[in-house]
């Protein structure tokens, strides 16, 4: 009785950490590079090669392969961002000379977030698990020191910048069909919050539908649901192939931000999906390799474009543009295409090392570097190392480390704003741990 206490206890206390400190990301685009400190610390690469509860974040046919389990952790995310712009003049368009954007911008007033997930699975029949993943993404965040008074009114001396943070739980169903291949299914249910700062210039009539609907209101909810679907089949006696898909997750509107984000505040989840392949290159080491695709340009509130001179006329810019609209502005993101690498190698009976590298292509093109000085997820590569102790007691402690190198993007603003050259800039790095358990019996 007292070791199911404690289990519950403990139950109740890694879903609560994982509901309450979502990451907030922005690695691949605004996806995490992984998901589970082991996937993480191999570069995220898991689609083929499942190893804890936190699979079905990646590929839900991953749980029937992991057996009875719970895995919970936490961590530390660390990302530097900065901007620099030069050449701005705001009277060139009949704006005053105190909202000049000409500076450089540190945008780490919140320089660091807490990591958490949590996964249960039980193998309900001896082909059929059913288990929850709990994890979070995250990104678009900024909070500058000081702010950009082009975007403020002309007042650098306002609190600036957005929050997006969004937590997933994946109910899961997974399937042995025979000895060689898995199947799983997830309902992904997903909760999003939002908050933007600081963007005074753009709540009037001229740049958004709905003007008071833009900045400062406050924290925003959205909820929403989407599904996962997966494959594992071992193709060969030492190759696993993966497959796995995600549907766009369809979530409620931020009323709050309607005036901002386009569809009048519609921000869903892109769609994604990717194929992954698993070599045991040896009794000891396994080496994985998987690419992903994030449908960014799905969402019109990511993908629409941002400002150009073509969106301008005389009277100012087009009705149809306006933030709020279908069409209107948005972060002008690029679909990504990521390439992970990932190497395990059991040191011995109780240590096991991981390592990894991660690729992802640019999802901010250099047309596009006015509005995401509020979202400048411009990160390209990363290498990622941890490792898994097993303890005396049947557990398993794993630690990821990931440092992504900086990466910056540069363009120009449009001269119908005032004109300019912006560069916009970031590295992060990351450290977690996290403990699992086999569990006895059903």
């Amino acid at each position: 009785m007292m070791k199911r206490t404690a289990r519950r206890t403990l139950l109740a206390t890694a879903i609560a950490a994982a509901l309450t400190a979502p990451a907030a990301h922005a690695t691949v685009g605004y996806f995490q590079h992984g998901y589970g400190d082991r996937a993480k610390a191999m570069g995220g690469a898991g689609i083929a090669y499942p190893q804890d509860s936190i699979a079905a974040a990646t590929n839900p046919a991953g749980m029937v392969l992991v057996g009875d389990r719970m895995d919970f952790g936490a961590g530390v995310f660390v990302p530097v961002r900065d901007a620099t712009i030069s050449g701005h003049d705001p009277t060139s368009i009949g704006y005053p000379a105190a909202m000049d954007a000409d500076g450089s911008y540190d945008l780490n007033n919140d320089a660091s977030f807490p990591l958490a997930h949590f996964g249960y699975n039980r193998m309900v029949r001896p082909n059929m698990s059913f288990g929850v993943t709990i994890y979070g993404n995250g990104g678009m965040n900024t909070s500058y020191e000081s702010a950009i008074p082009f975007f403020s009114g002309g007042n650098p001396n306002v609190a600036q910048g957005v929050d997006l943070m969004q937590l997933f739980v994946a109910p899961t169903l997974a399937f042995k069909v025979n000895d060689a291949h898995a199947i799983g299914v997830s309902l992904v249910l997903a909760a999003q919050r939002f908050k933007a700062n600081g963007l005074q210039s753009f709540a009037n009539s001229g740049f958004s539908r709905y003007p008071t609907e833009v900045t400062n209101k406050g924290y925003d909810m959205s909820t929403g649901a989407g599904v996962r679907v997966g494959w594992i089949g071992q193709v060969a006696p030492n190759v696993s192939v993966g497959l796995t898909y995600a549907t766009k997750t369809y979530m409620s509107k931020f009323d709050k931000y309607r005036g901002l984000f386009a569809e009048g505040g519609d921000f869903d989840i892109p769609a994604n999906y990717g194929i992954g392949v698993a070599f045991k290159a040896s009794d000891r080491t396994t080496v994985a390799v998987d690419v992903m695709r994030i449908e960014y340009e799905g969402v019109r509130s990511v993908g629409n474009p941002g400002p150009s001179n073509a969106d301008f006329t005389m009277s100012g810019l087009k009705p149809e543009r306006r933030l709020g609209e279908t069409n209107g502005l948005g972060f002008g993101w690029r679909d990504v295409t990521a390439f992970k690498l990932g190497v395990a190698h059991q040191y011995s009976g109780q240590l096991t090392l991981r390592g990894g590298l991660v690729y992802n292509t640019q999802p901010i093109p250099a047309s596009e570097v006015m509005f995401n000085s509020l979202a400048p997820g411009v990160i390209q590569k990363h290498l990622t190392l941890g490792a898994t102790w097993k303890l005396a007691n049947g557990g398993e402690l794993t630690i990821s480390y990931f440092h992504a190198f900086n990466e910056e993007v540069t363009g120009n603003w449009p001269t119908a704003l005032g004109g300019g050259t912006e560069t916009i800039k970031m590295y992060q790095n990351a450290l977690g741990i996290s403990y699992g358990m086999p569990l006895g019996g059903k």
